[in-house]
């Protein structure tokens, strides 16, 4: 999946994997090598994360079902937690970086393409 920060023109992952099984959900990027450029993942329903277990640092972004940045967590530091956002559909889970990077920003519009609900 492709995520494009349509706000900002910005291409956030070219190769961002789902997780929308609740084994998947429950796994999420636990035991993984950390994230390169380009990729994240896609934790739906979800809204909460944590970084538990984890070795490196991500960015966390919270979406609600129009794409609309309603949460985000930049540079989540390990065995951390997010607060719980009622709004979300989902996670999106990013290298560390990412959101400075990209200069997103709470009420930025995301597309998924690939799609939220495929």
């Amino acid at each position: 999946m492709i995520v494009v920060n349509r706000t900002k023109g910005k291409v956030l992952g070219d190769r961002v994997g789902r997780a929308e099984t609740f084994f998947r959900r429950l796994r999420g990027l636990l035991f993984a090598p950390p994230l390169e450029g380009g990729e994240g993942l896609w934790i739906a329903p979800c809204g909460s994360v944590h970084t538990f277990g984890m070795r490196y640092p991500i960015d966390v972004l919270f979406l609600d079902r129009r794409g609309e940045v309603v949460g985000l967590y930049p540079n989540l530091a390990p065995n951390r937690f997010t607060k719980h956002t009622g709004r979300a559909k989902g996670a999106l889970e990013l290298p560390a970086g990412m959101i400075s990077g990209t200069g997103t920003e709470l009420s930025d519009r995301l597309e998924l393409l690939g799609g939220m609900d495929d």
